[in-house]
């Protein structure tokens, strides 16, 4: 440690002498330091690496004095050039990417190009990192052809197919090797002569033409002969000895192999390497005392310009002191954050765990609502159908209604927990928005006639026919508007208007607005009746629903990146609006006016059946199935299932998932393993989303949830089944 000390003082002292210095003489020119930096750079390609390194570092002093961003990364490649070749390769790398954040600064793309280019060298051949390497290549290709010197990209391909044929991927790199011999005569020089001849020596001793590779590599070696760059003549000798030995010529391998070692000795003798690391050291000196100077930068300026005084001392320990006192905020203050995060983390962990726990409770609690909703849905409806004399007994249509509302609000709380746990993703869908809405009107028509209200709609002419969109999420926006503003009128009319506002593109703005003359809200009531369980202007004798509804569009209208807006006084009636960008697809159009719609219906009975663990929605599901004439049995448990398809073939099994001993999921799975392919659709009380990937993946069909629509059931049955009968064809 005390000598750590001793080392950086003397760096400090070094890089205070070096700093007076310059600043005491004249800035060198940029001519001086061009001529420094083409000596490094012969020194360099001459071997001379001690030379070249004292040299470099030279210029690179006078180029960051001068701040020349393109002379600083000039100096910086030959540093690393000359690491490199002395085998100092995480050096090499390090002083690369320095003269690589320079020349980022500059305009000039051919240092760019030669530089992604060595750092490829360094990665495919020293590294061993193929892949680093290759992509390091295709920046330095991408940079040749933007500067369009053909010649460099012709040098960085040799090097591609060169690293190819190295780690044994010659398939990989036989298409560059095409390319080289193909441009041979117009982009190569006798730098990449002898490698190129190597190269197809190689690809022809891995294709077994060992004449072929034989003569490539004696051509290879001779060109060395007569070449500058001896180091490629060495490599040329080295893997003209691998193919020697390959075809067991061990004399002539050995001779090459002892050329090899040779030449390489000539070029990098250990007197060369032991001045150029001294030559290094001082170089790396020169790099801390560069670092020490950004940090040290305001208070040597201060230095230079007030000397010697005493006033240096004094506020060097001023300086200190503060600097003390700073580290010791600092230290109170990390302290003191890494204590108050490990609260928030603590906090936050609470509230994740609150947050599971109220997803799990909501899936829990409308599972538990919906099973015996379905019970008094279906049982209800059944009374009602076998005894018509009890059609106006306000008993049961009370019922009826409570649990319908019950269902609604169930179905609204699951929408809120999804959105607010972004769990919402918007879908496109290709609609018509005049079907749409009719749609809307002729199921709200019930609640129209209860107040004695109109629905009326405008709909502009130059909407598309056909739109895509999330259709469903805009008929649940609307519906939810349209409800709320029937259930406070009376006596009046609700407008639903949807006009184009503008077009771009394929984009068209639909501006969608509900207006209604009914109670109006208050302005003091406007701000808060989009927030979850507000209800505004109920009075006592009304059952105005939730407080969910306006909440929910508020969030779905979020999901459309769009924001609705209110216009509405006491007694004047209310007024809402948004807009909604849709696309027109006009391809889409033709395939729907196109689609062949196949008929389901048959005069078939077919026969289903039900795997239901609880009595009451036994009794319900099967009575929903005989009525429409299907055959129909009830097995109790997932056991039952599997003991009843082994002796009867059913057209469909409607599966329950939360059953004793073994679940729908793990019944289904079972069932799949008979090779049974009988559709099957989960009859559950379940929230889709929930258990649709487990249902797909265990082999079930499809899903409804309960309650359902006897409707959609039966259109859901009768699709899998005819698909089922006409896939068996």
């Amino acid at each position: 440690m005390p000598q750590i000390r001793i080392f950086l003082t003397l760096l400090l002292i070094l890089n205070c002498a070096d700093n007076l210095a310059i600043a005491q003489s004249e800035i060198i020119s940029e001519d001086k330091i061009n001529k420094l930096v083409k000596q490094a750079w012969f020194d360099y390609k001459d071997s001379n690496f001690e030379k070249s390194l004292i040299t470099s570092r030279v210029a690179l002093n006078y180029a960051t004095a001068l701040k020349n961003d393109y002379l600083i990364a000039r100096s910086y490649k030959i540093i690393a050039g000359n690491y490199s070749e002395l085998s100092e390769f995480d050096k090499a790398i390090f002083f690369y990417n320095k003269s690589l954040f320079y020349a980022n600064k500059t305009n000039n793309d051919s240092i760019k190009y030669s530089l992604y280019n060595n750092l490829g060298n360094i990665y495919c051949f020293e590294r061993k990192q193929f892949d680093k390497g290759i992509r390091y290549y295709k920046k330095s290709i991408a940079y040749g052809l933007k500067i369009n010197d053909l010649n460099q990209v012709y040098f960085t391909n040799v090097n591609i197919a060169w690293a190819n044929f190295d780690y044994g991927n010659f398939k990989e790199g036989y298409p560059y090797l095409k390319y080289i011999d193909a441009n041979k005569k117009k982009y190569g020089d006798e730098s990449t002569d002898v490698v190129v001849n190597m190269l197809n020596g190689m690809y022809s001793s891995y294709k077994e033409d060992n004449d072929t590779a034989n003569a490539y590599f004696l051509k290879a070696i001779e060109a060395g002969k007569n070449s500058v760059e001896k180091s490629d003549l060495s490599y040329s000798h080295l893997e003209y000895s691998k193919f020697l030995t390959k075809i067991e010529k061990y004399k002539e391998a050995y001779e090459n192999l002892s050329a090899f070692n040779k030449i390489t000795e000539e070029l990098y003798n250990e007197e060369k390497l032991k001045k150029a690391s001294i030559a290094g050291f001082n170089l790396e000196l020169d790099e801390y005392k560069r670092q020490i100077d950004k940090i040290e930068n305001e208070k040597i300026s201060q230095y230079q310009s007030l000397k010697k005084s005493r006033l240096i001392v004094i506020l060097f320990i001023v300086i200190s002191f503060i600097l003390l006192l700073l580290i010791i905020t600092l230290i109170k203050n990390i302290r003191y954050k890494k204590k108050h995060n490990l609260e928030l983390l603590q906090a936050k962990e609470i509230a994740e765990e609150a947050s599971l726990l109220k997803t799990q409770f909501i899936s829990t609690i409308s599972h538990e609502l919906r099973t015996p909703l379905y019970g008094v849905v279906g049982i209800t409806n059944m009374l009602l159908e076998e005894h018509k004399e009890l059609s106006n007994s306000q008993h049961l249509s009370s019922l009826k209604f409570s649990a319908r509302y019950l269902l609604s609000l169930v179905n609204d709380i699951l929408q809120i927990n999804k959105i607010e746990e972004n769990k919402v993703v918007l879908e496109n869908l290709t609609f018509n928005i005049s079907d749409e809405i009719a749609m809307i009107k002729n199921s709200l028509s019930f609640l129209s006639q209860k107040n004695n209200n109109k629905i009326s709609v405008s709909i502009d002419r130059d909407i598309p026919e056909y739109l895509i969109g999330d259709k469903l999420r805009l008929a649940q926006i609307l519906m939810n508007l349209v409800s709320n503003a029937l259930k406070f009128t009376k006596d009046g009319e609700v407008e639903i208007i949807v006009n184009l506002k503008k077009t771009e593109g394929k984009y068209h703005y639909l501006e969608f607005h509900i207006k209604d003359n009914g109670v109006g809200i208050a302005i003091a009531d406007q701000g808060k009746i989009f927030e979850k369980f507000v209800q505004v202007g109920r009075k006592d004798e009304d059952y105005q629903g939730t407080g969910l509804g306006l909440s929910i569009v508020k969030r779905l209208l979020g999901l459309f990146g769009t924001t609705i807006l209110l216009q509405s006084d006491i007694g004047e009636g209310t007024a809402f609006s948004f807009t909604i960008p849709f696309e027109c697809n006009p391809a889409k159009t033709k395939d729907i006016i196109d689609e062949i719609q196949v008929d389901l219906t048959s005069d078939e009975i077919y026969k289903i059946l039900i795997v239901e663990d609880n009595l009451i929605n036994q009794l319900v599901t099967r009575k929903i199935i005989e009525k429409n004439n299907y055959i129909c049995k009830v097995v109790d448990d997932g056991f039952g299932a599997l003991q009843i398809l082994e002796n009867e073939d059913f057209d469909l099994i409607l599966m329950d998932i939360n059953m004793p001993l073994m679940n729908g999921f793990e019944t289904t799975k079972r069932i799949r393993q008979l090779g049974i392919k009988t559709p099957i659709v989960a009859l559950t009380a379940f929230d889709k989303d929930e258990i649709t990937d487990e249902a797909i993946s265990s082999g079930m069909n499809d899903i409804i949830i309960k309650p359902f629509e006897p409707v959609k059931l039966f259109k859901i049955m009768n699709y899998l089944i005819y698909e089922t009968k006409n896939v068996g064809c």
